[in-house]
């Protein structure tokens, strides 16, 4: 039987349709904020750790909570290439790990965006060959990361300096980090070229129940309780402050797929494969599938807590410029639809704005 691991922060049916009827926005929106926006352009990965956006579009929640309004969609692999194109303009929101999210923040001085949700905790580690049995052994070792300053990256970068070792971006050091797309680095696996990676999931359960690699690091196990941010629904700041209306809306399509999982254990793991099949060309096993889903929680909790941590992370890692996350959360919109529904509300853990 499939483990779908969902908080608590949403957990009834009364909430989706409060949200599905609409509920003044927090954030100050304008009778016709709506009006002039015929478009919503959505970022996202094909991860499980993005199965929210999966399943939003597969089920159509988005469509239904967006009405009128179109839905684009633009697939990346990693943060930093879809911090690209939000700072550029080319979409408006995009499913995005934490740190990149940090990145843009501060690079831009508070202007670029803002975190509106949270979508997943869990779902990384460190996987290698089976004859590395601990830390020790990683001395001369090639491992890989989906990209240079993203997520999983810094948390590698980390980890390794906590355990003696010497990296930098070039690649050299003690241990070889070598950014590398996802799909990459499981051929890479495969032909010898790399030693392990630190990967999100699909990725990790694919290296190994397909390839036998053993998990070195649990994240999970790093973090108290077992709680770390992995994905976060970031918007563009201006979109946040010229359309609020339509961020309520994209929001209730999140909610919603968010509640959609949590009520469908069952029906869950098939609707996102088909959704990766969709985005890759080849489904999961089952035995993947269901492996990967039992190490990732999806909550609309972005885990504000946990984000002064991780700008101390990235700094360390060396892949982030020092300065202050203070704004970088805008959770009024996502709390007022909470809050309608009777749901407990989520912390900025005071890095933002979450009084509705």
């Amino acid at each position: 039987m499939n483990t779908i691991r969902t908080a608590t922060t949403i957990t009834t049916l009364g909430l989706v349709a409060a949200m599905m009827t609409g509920c003044a926005s927090a954030a100050g929106s304008t009778p016709d904020a709506e009006e002039d926006v015929t478009e919503v352009r959505l970022g996202y990965f094909a991860n499980v750790t993005h199965a929210p956006a999966l399943v939003g579009l597969e089920e159509g929640l988005f469509e239904e909570s967006l009405g009128h309004i179109d839905l684009s969609t633009s697939v990346f692999n990693a943060g930093p290439a879809a911090i690209e194109a939000l700072t550029a303009g080319a979409i408006d929101a995009t499913y995005i790990g934490p740190n990149p999210s940090i990145n843009t923040f501060i690079q831009s001085g508070g202007e670029s965006a803002r975190i509106v949700a949270g979508a997943a905790t869990g779902g990384a580690a460190l996987v290698v060959r089976p004859d590395l049995d601990s830390p020790e052994d990683l001395a001369g070792t090639t491992l890989a990361s989906p990209q240079l300053g993203n997520t999983q990256d810094v948390a590698l970068r980390v980890y390794l300096a906590e355990e003696g070792y010497e990296t930098d971006a070039s690649g050299a050091g003690d241990v070889s980090i070598t950014p590398t797309e996802n799909a990459q680095t499981l051929t890479l696996f495969q032909q010898g070229e790399i030693d392990g990676a630190w990967l999100p999931e699909p990725w990790v359960s694919r290296l190994v129940v397909d390839e036998g690699a053993e998990v070195l690091v649990d994240e999970a196990d790093l973090w108290p309780d077992g709680a770390f941010p992995t994905t976060v629904l970031l918007v563009r700041a201006q979109f946040l402050e010229q359309h609020p209306d339509v961020v309520e809306q994209l929001l209730e399509g999140h909610a919603a797929a968010v509640q959609w999982i949590a009520d469908n254990p069952a029906e869950a793991p098939g609707v996102i494969n088909a959704a990766i099949e969709g985005e890759t060309g080849k489904p999961l096993s089952d035995a993947v599938i269901a492996r990967a889903l039992e190490h990732v929680t999806f909550s609309v909790d972005p885990h504000a807590e946990a984000f002064e941590t991780l700008v101390a992370n990235g700094l360390q890692a060396g892949t982030q410029k020092e300065g202050s996350i203070d704004g970088l959360f805008d959770l009024r919109i996502l709390n007022g639809l909470l809050a309608e529904s009777g749901a407990e509300q989520v912390s900025a853990a005071g890095l933002g704005e979450d009084s509705p």
